[in-house]
């Protein structure tokens, strides 16, 4: 099959592609899909330095802040991981066509619920060039067709992987397309592009996932919002909270699982406030407290926190503190300020974990654990298209079992109803 020319055409053009392109990858066979993959991963390694280059000039030209340009930058260690997760995904099991669940009926119908492919799905997202290669990884081997609209920080990166992804043998014409990044007219026509494209998913901050939601005319699933919450417990092991604290804050600051906000038990906080912040302020985090947090760090480096600090999604060294009397008080400061992705409680007391496990109310929640393990990899689903922070039709780290719907088979045997 020859291969599509993502970097031309119209936007229109490009979604009748796709859309004429999804038919074809729903035959591919699990063998064809993988034996893709795996070519796609040998061209990203064997050409890391034209991808270097371009991204590269997408640097020079970019006035991103320090964290969002981490997010843009590429090297040859994550030129190496975007080819392994590609290899990666090659070795999951293929969802598509999968038997869910079988039956008969008394009158001796014979039902089969199995996963199908999506058909053609749209992402749009900002500056991290390595999704380009994780969404057509995945969305490849569950069967479907992509549009690609990534953001114009990144238009050099982008254009560059597309065009070596789409230049593998065996991928259908139009079955991955990159729409220009360069006006906002290509993402008004692929939210509104009803009949042509499935789903659409939207990956990066608040205001992007709000003008997609608010406008699009088909379904979108939300991802990336990160404003992630640790409640320190009074019954806390204090080396262990120092550890998820720190890690959950600084091991990569601008990802959405990363914590944004630290909730500490008032019972504890005369001791464990001062403690943490100290070794937050020394790891170059700023530190942003309630009254009582500024009171019982004096003379440290704690700025007063504004009301729209709690709903803030930093994506860089900062994080605000907060005393809460109790465990349902940091629970419902959660259920009001999260964006519902990934939340932990430090305690060595089982029934307040099982509480907050219980009621907090996100994707994600952990028991004496990080924030930053909200992942497929580390979940054990290979990459991801994103976590999604809504209830429908997904929730959490999402991959290839996500990038499916179901249909139901029927067998009769001249049935009729009554």
């Amino acid at each position: 099959m020859a291969t599509s020319i993502i970097t031309t055409g119209s936007t229109r053009g490009k979604l009748l592609a796709a859309s004429s392109a999804a038919p074809r990858l729903a035959r591919l066979s699990t063998a064809e899909k993988n034996g893709i993959l795996l070519l796609m991963a040998d061209a990203l390694e064997s050409n890391t330095a034209s991808i270097l280059r371009a991204n590269e000039a997408d640097l020079k030209s970019s006035e991103l802040s320090s964290a969002m340009r981490d997010r843009l930058l590429l090297n040859p260690e994550r030129v190496a991981q975007m080819a392994q997760g590609v290899r990666d995904v090659a070795g999951l099991p293929d969802p598509a066509y999968e038997t869910l669940a079988e039956w008969t009926r008394p009158n001796g119908l014979r039902i089969r619920k199995i996963r199908v492919p999506l058909g053609v799905v749209g992402v749009i997202y900002e500056s991290r060039p390595n999704v380009t290669v994780d969404s057509v990884a995945l969305t490849l081997k569950a069967g479907n067709a992509i549009v690609l609209r990534g953001g114009k920080e990144a238009v050099h990166s982008n254009r560059q992987l597309a065009e070596i992804l789409t230049s593998v043998r065996g991928v259908p014409v139009g079955a991955i397309a990159l729409l220009d990044s360069s006006t906002r007219d290509s993402v008004k026509q692929l939210i509104k592009a009803r009949g042509l494209v499935d789903v659409l998913i939207p990956r990066g901050g608040q205001a992007l996932i709000d003008q997609v939601t608010q406008n699009a005319t088909i379904p979108v699933i939300e991802t990336g919002a990160g404003n992630c919450h640790i409640f320190v417990d009074e019954f806390a092991d204090f080396e262990m909270a120092d550890c998820i604290v720190l890690n959950a804050k600084t091991q990569r600051p601008s990802v959405c699982n990363a914590a944004e906000k630290l909730l500490v038990h008032e019972r504890i906080a005369a001791e464990y406030i001062p403690r943490i912040v100290r070794k937050l302020c020394g790891a170059g985090v700023e530190v942003r407290g309630d009254s009582r947090t500024c009171r019982l760090a004096a003379g440290m480096r704690v700025t007063p926190a504004q009301p729209s600090d709690w709903d803030e999604e930093y994506l860089g060294l900062c994080i605000a503190l907060r005393v809460v009397p109790d465990l349902q008080e940091a629970i419902a400061h959660i259920n009001r300020h999260s964006t519902r992705n990934s939340e932990s409680i430090v305690t060595r007391d089982e029934a307040d974990a099982r509480e907050f496990l219980r009621f907090v109310d996100s994707a994600a929640v952990y028991w004496n654990a990080s924030t930053r393990f909200t992942d497929g990899a580390e979940f054990g689903f290979g990459a991801e298209m994103g976590i999604s922070t809504q209830k429908l039709h997904c929730r959490g780290p999402f991959g290839l079992a996500e990038l499916t719907s179901t249909k139901y088979e029927v067998v009769g045997s001249g049935q009729v109803r009554s």
